[in-house]
């Protein structure tokens, strides 16, 4: 009989925490205040705040993250990148951690959210499950990656990518990420330990405006990202022939920049051609030598094509570069396109967690979307070693890094309530 009451008793107790559970919310105001209190940090007499990384105000705003993550009762450590690492204890020791965060470093001139919606998420988070005396089974991790704006640099270590030539890279404000990583607590000389195994996180989730206007368009809360697009970038280079504007007949020339011209009109044209996101851009023309008065005899043109297929990727530069060999040959110029180091490979986020973050967002009554990431994220990198989901909210006007930058506060805390609940339901289906 009494073994027959305690486990009366106990599905009594799991049925009221499932359904304390389910009606649990962050506090709204709570979050958009620490999105307040952390733009203090590199406040300008403009109104708007500069936070680069390694910055005296990046600084000042990663000692304000740690001393809250303190207060939360949590572990804190700095790894060997500079990477903040917060931990709370799960109730089984050998469970695997779920991760999650964003970062708080800035692009010069930029806005308040970019990035630091996740971070301030990840806090908010944690106190809202310590408020309501929820533990659960796994660690959790909060993470606030640094340098995310200058080469994912804290990401990149933590997947065993940041190698040696990018530590001599310098920022805008003259440190290069090696003295920056030594000035943010890192150890440049232990860089290898800020690496992770495979296998060594449960999951990562990471909450971030979508930068985009899609969401906002279709009047929808939430975006599961389906995966973050790869790139490639090329340099493509006309040769024609420099010569005097005034006495060159017009259909005596070798005009590099013409050729030019019709290729960047050719970029737009066949990447609309295809089915599918994939996008291609030219935001770079350097004409020589660059006089009203000489005819262009040499151009060099960028070309950036991204999608979540490497295949797709392939196939739309094929085809710009079969077309770009068309109008070189009709333009009397040679044309080369030269591949850059500059690369990114695809990154699918993880097809369970696209479905535990759907599913939340339904349960908590909020419209959704699959679909890309047309930025990069740390998320990209994590998801060499761990599986990965990511939270898109709507950004106001497609608008980002920019001070006019904006989302809402109860747009931020719908990320925030789907990114609890996904945790939550992670941690009851993962060991």
């Amino acid at each position: 009989m009494k073994q027959l009451l305690a486990c009366v008793f106990s599905i009594l107790f799991i049925g009221i925490l499932s359904a304390q559970q389910s009606n649990l919310k962050v506090d709204q105001d709570r979050l958009e205040k620490r999105i307040f209190d952390l733009a203090e940090f590199g406040l300008q007499a403009n109104g708007e705040t500069e936070r680069v990384a390694f910055s005296d105000a990046d600084i000042e705003a990663r000692n304000w993250v740690i001393k809250t993550l303190e207060g939360f009762g949590m572990e804190v450590k700095i790894d060997a990148a500079g990477n903040i690492i917060g931990t709370r204890k799960g109730n089984e020791a050998s469970f695997k951690p779920i991760a999650f965060g964003s970062h708080i470093d800035r692009v010069p001139n930029g806005g308040n959210y970019d990035g630091c919606v996740g971070s301030m998420a990840a806090l908010e988070v944690i106190q809202t499950l310590n408020e309501h005396n929820i533990s659960t089974k796994h660690p959790l991790e909060v993470i606030i990656f640094p340098n995310e704006e200058g080469g994912v640099m804290g990401s990149r270590a933590m997947a065993g990518n940041l190698g040696k030539s990018a530590l001599g890279v310098v920022n805008s404000t003259g440190y290069s990420m090696g003295e920056g990583i030594m000035r943010i607590g890192g150890d440049t000389t232990k860089l290898n330990g800020a690496k992770r195994e495979k296998g060594s996180l449960a999951a990562f989730l990471e909450l971030h405006i979508e930068q985009g206007g899609k969401l906002e368009k279709e009047g929808l809360d939430i975006g599961v990202v389906e995966g973050i697009v790869g790139l490639n970038w090329w340099d493509v280079v006309f040769t024609g022939f420099a010569n005097h504007a005034g006495t060159t007949p017009m259909n005596a020339r070798e005009d590099a920049l013409l050729a030019a011209a019709k290729y960047i009109v050719a970029v737009n044209e066949i990447t609309n051609s295809f089915e599918g996101a994939q996008v291609g851009t030219v935001g770079r023309v350097e004409a020589e030598p660059g006089a009203p008065n000489v005819i262009p005899g040499k151009v060099t043109a960028s070309l950036e094509i991204r999608d979540l297929s490497l295949e797709v990727i392939q196939k739309v530069y094929r085809a710009i570069e079969k077309k770009t060999g068309e109008i070189a040959e009709t333009s009397n110029v040679t044309v080369a396109f030269l591949p850059l180091d500059t690369t990114a490979e695809p990154a699918l986020t993880d097809t369970g967690i696209q479905k535990e973050i759907a599913l939340s967002a339904k349960s908590l009554g909020l419209s959704y979307q699959y679909m890309p990431s047309g930025a990069g994220h740390d998320a990209q990198d994590i998801s060499r070693f761990a599986p990965v989901g990511m939270i898109f909210v709507p950004s106001k006007g497609g608008i980002s890094h920019s001070p006019k930058e904006f989302t809402s506060a109860e747009d931020m805390a719908n990320g925030a309530n789907v990114l609890l609940h996904t945790i939550l339901a992670l941690d009851k289906k993962l060991d």
